[in-house]
Formats: structure tokens, C-alpha cells, sequence
């Protein structure tokens, strides 16, 4: 018996460490390429990050070319977005873990919302265009910042409400069973012990959200429009059009109208902000994490 285990390994081995060379190979190609990506883009644009360039607004009569105006449409959106995603994507992830009876109908509705989480950004954009544009009527012609969160809520909402699903099914079964024994009813035990413990993969999913909203260039060309001018009414601000920071990007990478170093410059600011977001999810994550194991 021990002589065929030895044999056993020794057929296996190698093929074991060729599965593991490869492995080990493309997993350090890919990350010495996002790493040579972010340091081209850093190094091309960081020296020309200043406070002026982050607060002021770009005039083709100054010959001025900063950005506050897109980081104020980036931050309407991004807020909007989660005033919308966050309840219902809770919200159906809760009644999908909890409440849901396994069957046909709950089965293609998870299959559905796989579908949505993989669809390209470019196709939301054009279904709001059609829709909350064109037959709702959700600002201008040209676009508004309300139609452009409504599509990044619909781009947001399969991942948020699959991680928020997935955190809650990870839920120790042991809790529902201590509670339900105690005569605590389903609601008080979903408010009191399955969200509290669930949080820090709630918490993450917001943040990757955010991520994923800033980040987003082709459904918010369509939708929130292309101005970058400073807004003259903040209230009304959601009803207007305006370009994000990825969408200006892309017409100054594109179109031209700005000096080369200009598109280097946003790019640089959207990877540090893509980087500090990630790092605040793990962050939080982490403490979340600490605070459910001491509970």
C-alpha cells in the first residue's frame, strides 16, 4: 500500500510543479503589467497635480485646465447612486437569503441578476439613454445627473445584492437557531443579528460600489452628459448635465483640447482615488471583522 502511494506521487509530481510554474508565471505577468500600467500613468501625471488643478474649473480663455467641476459631478453621482442602490440591493438580498423558498422563480432571478452583473457598461448606458432620457424624461436632452445615477444604480445593484446575499448565507446558523428558540421573531433577528454580523461584506460591497461608479466612463457618456462647467445651482444640479472625471478623461484622450498632460494628470487622480477606496474597504472591512469576533 505505502509502495503505490509512492508511485502515486511520483507520477504526480510533475505535472504538479509544471501546474504551478504556470500558474506562478501568469499570476507575475499580470501583476508586473498592472503595476508598469500604474506607474507609467503615476509618473506621467503626478508632477502636474496641484491644489489649482484639483479646485479650479477648466476656461478655454485662461487657458485653464482643472477638474473641480468633474469631481463635483463624480460626487453628485456617486452619492445618488447609493441613496438608491444601497436599500434595495439590501433589501433584495435580505428577501432572497431570508425569506425566499428555493424553486423555478427564485432560481432565474439569481440567474438574472448574474446576467446583469455581466452585461457591458456600454449597453446600461444606452437602455438609460432610451428610457430615463428619452421616455422618462429624467433631465435635458443632453443628459442629467439624475439619469446618469439611475444607470449606475442598475450597474451596481447585481454585485451589491450578490455580496450582500453571500455575506448574510455566512451568517453562523447556530444565531437564527439560539434566536428562534427564544421566540424572537424573524425581523428582530435580520435587524439585531444577521446584519450586524454580515456588515463588513455589506460594508465592502458599498465601497467596491463607489469604486465601480467613479470609475465608470461609457454608460455615464450617455447619460450624464458632457458639460464641465461649475454648476450654477447646486439643488438643481441633479436635473443638469455634467461630465464625471472618466468621461471628461476620455474626451480630452480622445477629441484633444488640452495639452497632453492633462489626461495623464486625471488618470493619475483616479488611480489614487480607486486606490484609496480599496484601501478603505479592507480597512473597514477589518475593523468590522474584529468587532463581530469580540461580539
Amino acid at each position: 500500500m505505502q509502495m503505490d502511494k509512492n508511485l502515486y506521487e511520483k507520477k504526480i509530481k510533475p505535472g504538479v510543479i509544471a501546474v504551478r510554474a504556470l500558474i506562478y508565471s501568469v499570476t507575475a505577468a499580470v501583476t508586473l503589467m498592472v503595476i508598469a500600467i500604474i506607474l507609467y500613468l503615476i509618473v506621467k501625471g503626478l508632477p502636474y497635480i496641484s491644489f489649482e488643478f484639483l479646485t479650479t474649473a477648466p476656461s478655454r480663455l485662461y487657458e485653464t485646465y482643472g477638474i473641480a467641476p468633474m469631481i463635483i459631478n463624480t460626487l453628485y453621482i456617486v452619492f445618488l447612486s447609493l441613496l438608491l442602490s444601497i436599500p434595495l440591493g439590501i433589501g433584495t438580498a435580505i428577501y432572497l437569503a431570508e425569506y425566499s423558498k428555493p424553486g423555478k422563480i427564485i432560481s432565474a432571478i439569481r440567474f438574472a441578476i448574474e446576467i446583469l452583473a455581466g452585461i457591458p457598461s456600454i449597453v446600461y448606458g444606452l437602455f438609460g439613454l432610451a428610457f430615463f432620457i428619452n421616455t422618462l424624461k429624467a433631465g435635458s436632452s443632453g443628459g442629467s445627473m439624475l439619469a446618469g445615477a439611475l444607470t449606475c444604480t442598475l450597474i451596481v445593484l447585481p454585485t451589491l445584492i450578490r455580496t450582500t446575499e453571500e455575506a448574510l448565507l455566512q451568517v453562523n446558523p447556530t444565531y437564527r437557531e439560539a434566536a428562534f428558540s427564544l421566540g424572537t421573531s424573524k425581523l428582530h433577528i435580520i435587524r439585531t443579528i444577521l446584519l450586524p454580523c454580515a456588515l463588513p461584506g455589506i460594508v465592502v460591497a458599498i465601497i467596491l460600489s463607489i469604486g465601480r461608479i467613479v470609475s465608470e466612463s461609457a454608460a455615464l457618456l450617455y447619460t450624464a452628459g458632457v458639460d464641465y462647467t461649475m454648476p450654477a445651482n447646486y439643488g438643481k444640479h441633479i436635473l443638469e448635465p455634467g461630465a464625471g472625471l472618466t468621461v471628461q478623461l476620455y474626451l480630452y484622450a480622445t477629441e484633444g483640447g488640452a495639452p497632453d498632460w492633462v489626461p495623464y494628470a486625471m488618470a493619475a487622480v483616479l488611480i489614487i482615488l480607486v486606490f484609496i477606496i480599496n484601501l478603505a474597504a479592507n480597512t473597514i472591512a477589518g475593523i468590522f471583522k474584529k468587532k463581530v469576533s469580540f461580539k
